[in-house]
Formats: structure tokens, sequence, C-alpha cells
């Protein structure tokens, strides 16, 4: 069994931002039309908006979009993102492309080096081509590549499978993207969910270290595992059976098709299972919190973060024991946890131990032990 290290990281924050005041003007422009509509059919007005609502529920007060037009008006509230000709480089392969760039630049690797390419993401713009072939195909990267998707933990499922390829010899160099355009499949309309997400792209390479190999300042990962149980409190009904249900098939109604979730539900079931998780995880590599200098979760909750981690360590964590960027970025599924690592590590010193670790839909959860060389 080889040793195994992540040697580069690289993320893509987009431009555009989205404040929650931007936000809600937009959504509470739209409730005054709809509630028109709705007083003159008898309905009961639909409930506005506001910026301390937003900040209560999640802790979001900015997020990042890939493409600021049109989700901001009213009459559309869904991001405009022309077509492309079948020959042109797709949308979130591009994407994909500019973290998987810097993830290479930062492993001092080009993309000739690497021997597989993973797509992890939890929204992927198509069935096939796999966008990951597509993103092999760009950069030059000779093997294989292939698509996954396992929620908000995509990319800690991507580690766990590259991880253990690569330590079984089966490959030496993977790279892992994960580009998430979530603002194109949310439902800016859903008062519970319109503020939840945001759009980043992230990308990991990850790689064999010979036994008498020393890479300072990069992460040997100890273990990986992954968790899994049914749940339909976090689903989207969007996919290609959708339309094979409607009388109109020419038309495909998004609406209750969109991301959905059952806000009070999926806390305390999801609290309590990564709390478990963590806990169970490390004791079985050996450890427990007490050991771990940085946790690196998934952000897509402060709340659901302070209240895992205060379990799990007995007393509260301050950003540096769990570094958050959610506030200024939103949920930005799986590529958050890895931009919170990205922006938070390099002052951890050799011998460090920390944990990546997502969760999501699934119910799912993804988590990699690293120690710092």
């Amino acid at each position: 069994m080889h040793r195994v290290i992540i040697s580069g990281i690289g993320v893509e924050i987009p431009e555009a931002s989205i404040t929650n005041e931007d936000l809600v003007a937009s959504f509470n422009a739209w409730v005054d039309l709809e509630n028109v509509s709705r007083a003159e059919t008898g309905l009961a007005p639909l409930p506005k908006s506001d910026s301390e609502f937003i900040v209560y529920a999640s802790g979001v007060k900015s997020r990042h979009v890939h493409t600021l037009d049109g989700i901001l008006d009213p009459h559309r509230m869904t991001p405009h993102i022309p077509p492309r000709a079948d020959d042109a480089l797709s949308v979130e392969a591009e994407f994909g492309l500019a973290s998987a760039r810097r993830a290479l630049d930062h492993a001092g690797l080009s993309g000739e080096d690497i021997d597989l390419v993973i797509c992890a993401a939890s929204h992927q713009q198509r069935p096939y081509p796999a966008l990951s072939i597509e993103i092999q195909k760009e950069l030059g990267a000779g093997g294989a590549a292939f698509d996954m998707n396992l929620g908000c933990s995509s990319a800690g499922a991507a580690l766990h499978v590259a991880n253990n390829l690569v330590k079984a010899g089966a490959h030496r160099r993977i790279l892992v993207v994960t580009p998430e355009i979530i603002t194109g499949h949310l439902n800016f309309r859903d008062r519970q969910t319109h503020f939840i997400f945001g759009d980043a792209s992230v990308a990991m390479v990850v790689e064999r270290l010979a036994d008498d190999e020393t890479r300072p300042g990069r992460f040997e990962i100890l273990s990986t595992q992954n968790w899994t149980q049914f749940s339909n409190n976090i689903r989207t009904n969007f996919g290609f059976l959708l339309r094979a249900g409607q009388d109109n098939v020419s038309v495909v109604e998004m609406e209750g098709n969109m991301i959905t979730q059952v806000g009070n539900k999926v806390f305390k079931e999801v609290t309590v299972a990564a709390n478990r998780f963590i806990v169970s995880f490390l004791q079985e590599n050996g450890y427990d919190t007490a050991h771990i200098r940085r946790f690196w979760l998934h952000q897509a909750n402060a709340r659901m973060n302070a209240m895992i981690l205060k379990l799990a360590l007995g007393h509260e964590a301050d950003h540096d024991r769990a570094p958050m960027v959610l506030e200024r970025l939103g949920n930005t599924a799986a590529a958050g946890a890895i931009i919170a690592l990205q922006e938070n590590h390099e002052d951890l010193k050799p011998g460090d131990l920390g944990l990546i670790c997502a969760f999501g839909a699934g119910y799912s959860i993804a988590g990699t032990l690293v120690r710092m060389l």
C-alpha cells in the first residue's frame, strides 16, 4: 500500500456577488407581484423575506454566483446562461477547469501528469458525455475519467475513492474537480431556500508519495470514510423522467422539482449524524477530537457547524479551530469544505492533524483525516 498526499488545491470563486439585501429586494418584489394575483383568486398572501431572517437561519450574508444576469429580475429569478454549441466547451467544464489548473499549478504538475480525473459535484450539467472526460481532454490528461455525485459530500466521497485507488496502486495521480453552479438549479422563489446557496469550483490533486519522499506543506491522507442513510429531507426531483410524467412534454415544469429541504429535520438529524460520524471515525483511527488541530467542515449552516463541534469537543470552536467561509460565500455545496481548507491551512505545523468533513443530501457524510507534512 502506497502513502497518499493532497499535493495541490485550487479554488475558483466567481467575481459577481449578491448581498442579502439584494436578494431580499428581488424576492419581495416578486412577492408583491404574486400577491396581487393571489388576492384576486382568494389565496393567502405569500410572506416576504428579510436579511435578519436569512442571517439567523443560515449565517449567510452574501454569496458569489457564476452568472448574475437574471437572478435579481423578479420576472425571471434564475441566471441567464446562454446555451453553447455541442462542440464548444461546456459551462460547467469551463468552471471546473479554472480550479483544476490552479490545483495543478499548486502541485507543480501539468495535465499530462494526471492519469484519472473525477468530476464530483452535487449538480452536473448533463449525464453524458461525462464532464470529467471533457475536462480530461482540455487538460491533456491520460488514463480515464468519470463523474460522481453524492450531494454536498461529493468532493469528500471522491477523496475517499481517489485515496484508495492511489493507495492500492491503481492510479498514480488523480485530479478531483468539483464545479458547483448550484444557482442554475435553485428556486429563487422559495423563501426557505432562495438565500442558501452560492457558486464555486474547487479541485485537488491526490497522488502517491514515495516512502523516502518528503513534501513539506502538503497533507498526507491518513484515512477516509463515507457514510450514507436514505432521507428525503433534502431532495430534487429534476431529471430525465420528469418530462415523461407531464401531459405537455414540450415544456418541463420546474416548480416543485428543484431543490427542496425540510430545514428543521435536516438541522436536527444531520447534526446528530455528523457528530457521531466524526467521533467514531476518529476513534477508529486511534484519535479523538482533542488531537485535531483544525476542522474543515461543510459550509451549510453556521449554527449547525457550531453545534456539531460543541457536541464533539465539549466546548465551542472558534474560527481558528473550525474556519468558516459561509458568511461571504453561502453554501457552495461540495466545494465549501475545500474552500475552508485552502484558505486556512498555511499556518499549520508539521505533524498537525486536520479533518475534512462534509455532509448533505442522502443523507451522506464523507470524512478525510490528514496530517501536515
